[in-house]
């Protein structure tokens, strides 16, 4: 544990960046530089976001390695989500929000002018805390994005321009189903609706669905939060399969998950501050914070 720690407490000092029970410390800048081999897919620069007078997010720099699972934890309100989406620009569609500072996807400033959002978008899934499949077939879920993108072309004329992409959708279908580990629970059911699947079989089918648009990135907001025990040990399977080709970030309230799942793990506290940043097994077992350590040992949050 690091001598820097202050044993005054937020009930004591009343602090507004501090819940109750939660030690008050300076972050030391050393907690939060973590040296990895290999580049860096995401770099943030002081990065700070507000919704309205909230000041959502405060000054976070952080590099996440690429082809690698990135874990944000902390306590609710503490700005783990909103960190998310800032890494392909959700928050733009809030009205409320403001975000100042940088972040580069491959060395490129994606808050510069004339972003294309939609390529940012494909280039970055997401997957969202409650399975949102659309109301069509399994199949439909997955060739939805790529027909919209123009990737994939079916249909009758498609036919007789000689530009029918049928055999590449099937082939499509299979690959995705597989990747998310979802091919042998319904590759006799591919027509069925897939609302009619178990929440856990959702929920692969919208990793699925984010995998068919080919991405660099998966963005994960908490995907096994509403999943039963069995269900989200098939997610956190699939998520330490899917780093073996992708950049996975993924918030998580469930701090054994983030232990068993992440190659990385950068706690937010409240008031929106990174306190300490680095690898899975030093964060869990010798955190630099008192704070980090009172809040995984369960003394508040």
């Amino acid at each position: 544990m690091s001598e820097h720690i202050a044993t005054e407490t937020a009930t004591d000092a009343q602090s507004p960046n501090t819940t109750a029970g939660e030690t008050v410390e300076a972050v030391e800048d050393e907690w939060t530089e973590y040296d990895f081999a290999g580049d860096a897919k995401f770099s943030a620069t002081d990065l700070n976001v507000w919704y309205g007078d909230d000041h959502a997010l405060h000054d976070i720099t952080i590099d996440i390695p690429e082809n690698s699972v990135t874990a944000l934890i902390g306590p609710s309100g503490c700005g783990k989500s909103t960190f998310l989406r800032c890494l392909n620009r959700m928050n733009d569609r809030i009205k409320a929000a403001r975000v100042e500072g940088s972040v580069e996807l491959d060395g490129r400033e994606i808050y510069q002018e004339g972003v294309d959002l939609v390529e940012l978008r494909k280039r970055v899934g997401q997957v969202f805390q409650s399975p949102n499949p659309f109301p069509k077939s399994i199949r439909e879920n997955i060739v939805y994005g790529p027909r919209k993108h123009g990737d994939i072309q079916t249909g009758l004329l498609s036919r007789l321009l000689g530009r029918d992409d049928s055999d590449a959708e099937d082939d499509l279908v299979e690959r995705c189903l597989r990747g998310a580990a979802l091919w042998d629970e319904v590759h006799d059911r591919l027509d069925d609706n897939a609302l009619g699947l178990s929440g856990g079989q959702q929920q692969r089918l919208c990793i699925a669905r984010a995998l068919a648009v080919d991405p660099d990135v998966l963005l994960m907001d908490e995907p096994a939060s509403a999943l039963d025990p069995i269900a989200t040990s098939k997610i956190e399977d699939l998520v330490e399969d899917l780093a073996e080709e992708y950049t996975v970030v993924i918030v998580t309230h469930n701090m054994q998950q983030a232990a068993r799942i992440s190659d990385q793990t950068a706690v937010f506290l409240t008031g929106g501050e990174l306190v300490e940043y680095g690898d899975t097994d030093q964060i869990f077992e010798n955190p630099q914070s008192q704070r980090v350590e009172d809040y995984i040992t369960g003394k508040f949050g």
